[in-house]
């Protein structure tokens, strides 16, 4: 798994501490780090703070020298990248835009931090335990919340794979450059001139993908899953380039739809999905994540949303907002919202049966090859 590093870390952190209880010591013994229990925890410190709270007397003088700030700036408690991307979208008000999560908790909200991977952030009042997705976890994103966090590794990547991997990507990338677009504008622009009358999506109705070409993180949970693509053709030229990018497009939004139907088995209840990151940017990605989820997407007003989340945290710890639920509320932005076409459902429901009909039939292959 991509920055496994940062990523087992955290969750260690997450799983081994408690504010009532401090450190597990127990954990670190099993895993054979018993000399970080030492000195009450003296190598890694023995207390955790909220996101958002203010650290020490603020900025240090000599960090506030290198930085070119004033010494005292307030710091606040920092979160992982991701986590802060959830923080800077889920709580934006959206007052007059039609959505039913306007008269729910935010509790009805899934923050879907997209880029290189997905992250798929859901909170709750109460701990909720998810088959195959992370958490919960206490006030790891939203203090006062439970968090749990599903994910699909390297979406952003496996769509670059596909693309680039395809024999026709030097004409691609000649003729986007020719028109000044980056190749994905150009592919989504080629797709709207090769589908004729029928809705886009409905082109991939003979090519299906399982996406987990770099194992399944959620719900599966299964590092030995490979990557599928079922109706391949002779032909290599731009339309089937195309082709096989939206099928892989779609076949990330049916991870996802996989995923909320996961948490939604164990207790969240979700209604409106919240995108930020790199892949957010391209509308065609957005569109099937509504289309497919049959949920609307809102969009951040402001695209790097992790910086929100980041600036959230820092104007809590500076005073400026009582809480991070607060800050949310007043410093997200809703962009623009997307909503599925409901019309096209029963095409998605069916492309939904094969997508779980290829990581079953996989594991049917593992099976056979593993027997006698």
């Amino acid at each position: 798994m991509e920055k496994s590093g940062r990523s087992l870390c955290s969750l260690v952190c997450k799983w081994t501490y408690s504010a009532e209880k401090g450190w597990d010591d127990s954990f670190w013994k099993m895993v054979g780090l018993e000399d970080l229990v030492t000195d009450n925890y003296s190598k890694i410190g023995n207390q955790v703070l909220p996101p958002g709270a203010s650290l020490g007397s603020g900025l240090t003088p000599e960090a506030a020298k290198d930085l070119g700030l004033p010494p005292g700036i307030a710091v606040a408690a920092s979160l992982i990248d991701a986590h802060a991307g959830g923080l800077g979208v889920i709580g934006a008000d959206v007052k007059g835009h039609g959505l039913a999560c306007e008269g729910q908790p935010v509790t009805s909200r899934l923050a879907v931090i997209c880029g290189t991977s997905s992250c798929h952030m859901g909170i709750s009042k109460n701990p909720i335990f998810v088959p195959g997705v992370w958490g919960p976890y206490f006030s790891a994103m939203v203090p006062g919340f439970w968090l749990n966090e599903g994910g699909q590794s390297v979406t952003g990547k496996l769509i670059d794979h596909m693309v680039q991997g395809h024999a026709a990507f030097p004409e691609l990338q000649a003729k986007a450059t020719a028109r000044g677009q980056s190749v994905y504008a150009y592919l989504n622009s080629h797709l709207d001139l090769i589908k004729k009358a029928q809705p886009v999506g409905f082109l991939t109705v003979d090519l299906h993908v399982w996406p987990d070409f770099h194992g399944n993180r959620s719900p599966l949970a299964d590092l030995t899953l490979k990557g599928m693509v079922t109706g391949l053709k002779l032909s290599q030229d731009l339309d089937d380039l195309a082709i096989l990018y939206l099928a892989t497009v779609q076949a990330i939004a049916f991870g996802t739809r996989l995923i909320i139907e996961a948490m939604e088995s164990a207790g969240h209840s979700i209604s409106t999905l919240f995108l930020c990151g790199g892949l957010s940017k391209n509308p065609l990605f957005v569109q099937m994540h509504a289309d497919i989820t049959g949920l609307p997407v809102v969009l951040s007003k402001e695209v790097e949303s992790v910086l929100v989340g980041a600036a959230v945290l820092g104007a809590c710890a500076s005073g400026d907002f009582a809480s991070v639920q607060e800050a949310m509320a007043k410093m997200s932005k809703v962009g623009k919202v997307v909503f599925p076409r409901h019309e096209d459902k029963r095409y998605y429901d069916k492309k939904y049966q094969v997508f779980l009909k290829l990581v079953e039939h996989q594991k049917e292959y593992a099976a056979i090859m593993k027997g006698d």
